[in-house]
């Protein structure tokens, strides 16, 4: 036994490399013996036979390439997001048949709604619709990317909170995934601040809507300090200066 486990043991003396991976080089212009010699494979003249020279992709011999024919129409804009829908209804549905719960101290996450099933994807975000609000009768508590004004206002009518919280990919990733170990990115954006400082939208950055939620668990320290730092343009005083007569 102990011969055949010193046999099978793995070492620097017995190591090879797998069957079939390796490979000899393909030797061209060496002599008519290899069937890769003279024209080394490249044919009798022509310009793919010349050294250096090679056809770009998409070129057709000097006519207009097919790509320049057809028209081209609008333009992609980099800074769209796809947001996630998701119903007042469906969510009461799924809270109804257990699966899903929430509370002040753990609050519905992109997390929890992708693994219950109630979305499939979350793709930039989660946005939370009014439809479906004569339904809501649970008391929910969620921070999802945006929110209508409708689901909002059916939300507090019940005594709940929603929160709109950003999340760049990275953030989205790590909430899917429960890591904490790391802060959340701020938004950089001029129209995210302006959007996520209105209380109308009840975004994170609002300090009314910080005020109004006190010390709520699900409050983060770093939102009020946040709110706070990029809160200043909106009292920053620019001096312009006078033109001379």
């Amino acid at each position: 036994m102990a011969s055949t486990a010193s046999r099978s043991r793995i070492s620097l003396a017995n190591l090879s490399p797998a069957r079939g991976s390796l490979h000899k080089q393909k030797r061209v212009g060496r002599g008519q013996g290899s069937n890769h010699g003279g024209t080394a494979g490249r044919g009798h003249n022509g310009q793919k036979s010349r050294s250096g020279a090679g056809i770009k992709p998409g070129f057709e011999g000097g006519q207009t390439p097919i790509t320049k024919l057809f028209p081209k129409r609008g333009f992609v804009n980099q800074n769209e997001r796809v947001w996630a829908p998701v119903n007042l209804e469906r969510i009461q549905h799924w809270i109804n048949l257990g699966r899903l719960s929430c509370s002040p101290e753990k609050p519905i996450t992109a997390r929890e709604l992708l693994f219950s099933g109630c979305i499939h994807d979350i793709h930039d975000g989660i946005k939370v619709l009014g439809d479906g609000a004569e339904f809501l009768t649970s008391q929910i508590y969620i921070t999802p990317s945006r929110a209508s004004k409708s689901a909002i206002r059916a939300i507090e009518d019940r005594g709940g909170q929603v929160v709109c919280k950003y999340y760049n990919p990275l953030a989205l990733q790590d909430c899917v995934k429960g890591r904490t170990d790391r802060i959340t990115a701020a938004p950089t954006r001029r129209q995210d601040i302006m959007w996520y400082s209105k209380f109308q939208n009840r975004g994170f950055l609002s300090p009314d809507l910080l005020k109004k939620l006190g010390d709520a668990p699900f409050v983060e320290e770093r939102w009020k300090l946040l709110s706070q730092q990029l809160g200043k343009w909106r009292k920053q005083e620019f001096d312009v200066e006078k033109k001379k007569k």
